[in-house]
């Protein structure tokens, strides 16, 4: 099993590392559109729907990232009006899913809500997948390096909170969603990411690098997000009695179980980097 895994995350870091640095705009849109197309594939397996939804939400996510694609060409890096485009687009996206991942997720997990109407779970499964997509497609069109070190604040976060967790855990985080999760975890956590955000703070939007309080709530809020990201896609395994959102990875699950964290960070991260420009 370990070996199956070891050899899944080489083969998966060499395929996304391949994508982001040698693709064209109009490639690496399609990569992303096909992450979202089995994201929202496995979502279905989360709302409990048969195996012809499921195909039928993935052609869904795929003819709308396409369409986005078509309508709003500069939104997407496909011409040279970008910068200007990327923030009208965006928006429409990324407000609603700042606003549901802020607002409305810390009060699904403390109320352990269970997806049971159809038209709510597809509506959910919109707002947490499309603005990945889209997230990672505009922010890949601000450079390559931008792109790999905002992810980095996920996966650092991730991994400081690990062994932290394993080192310090006491105090349980939320034993009735994750077990393994502790609030000594979260803070090694928070505290890694806050010390890289430092370090690269010059890389950042001016308004942020200037601003050193600024700069730690955004960082301790992504840090906060990705976790909640984390324990939302863990609750609605649980629910559905799902270890994994798929199998399609072996030894790491499914594609939601990889990017569950990126999907409340990056919608933020590209709603306060591009707000900032605007």
């Amino acid at each position: 099993m370990l070996k199956t895994r070891i050899v899944t995350a080489i083969l998966l870091f060499a395929a996304f590392l391949c994508a982001l640095f040698f693709l064209p705009p109009p490639g690496w849109i399609g990569v992303a559109g096909l992450v979202a197309a089995f994201a929202s594939w496995e979502w279905g397996a989360l709302m409990k729907q048969s195996g012809k939804t499921r195909l039928v939400l993935g052609a869904v996510m795929v003819v709308v990232c396409t369409g986005i694609s078509v309508v709003f060409p500069s939104a997407v890096g496909l011409d040279n009006q970008f910068s200007e485009a990327a923030w009208h687009v965006g928006r429409w996206l990324y407000l609603p899913a700042a606003a549901f991942w802020l607002l409305v997720v810390p009060f699904w997990l403390r109320y352990r809500w269970v997806l049971q109407n159809r038209v709510v779970g597809y509506v959910t499964g919109m707002v947490v997948i499309l603005p990945t997509w889209l997230a990672l497609v505009q922010l890949r069109q601000l450079g390559i390096g931008p792109l790999v070190a905002i992810m980095a604040i996920v996966w650092l976060a991730d991994v400081a909170a690990y062994f932290s967790g394993r080192a310090l855990g006491r105090h349980k985080l939320a034993p009735n969603i994750s077990p393994g999760k502790t609030w000594e975890g979260a803070i090694g956590g928070a505290l890694a990411v806050i010390l890289y955000g430092f370090l690269f703070s010059s890389r950042l939007p001016q308004a942020l690098a200037e601003n050193g309080l600024m700069l730690i709530v955004v960082l301790v809020t992504l840090t906060a997000i990705s976790v909640v990201g984390d324990l939302f896609e863990s609750l609605l395994k649980r629910q559905a009695n799902m270890k994994d959102s798929s199998s399609i990875l072996p030894g790491h699950g499914g594609v939601l179980d990889r990017i569950d964290s990126l999907t409340s960070t990056l919608p933020l991260v590209a709603l306060v980097w591009f707000g900032c420009y605007a």
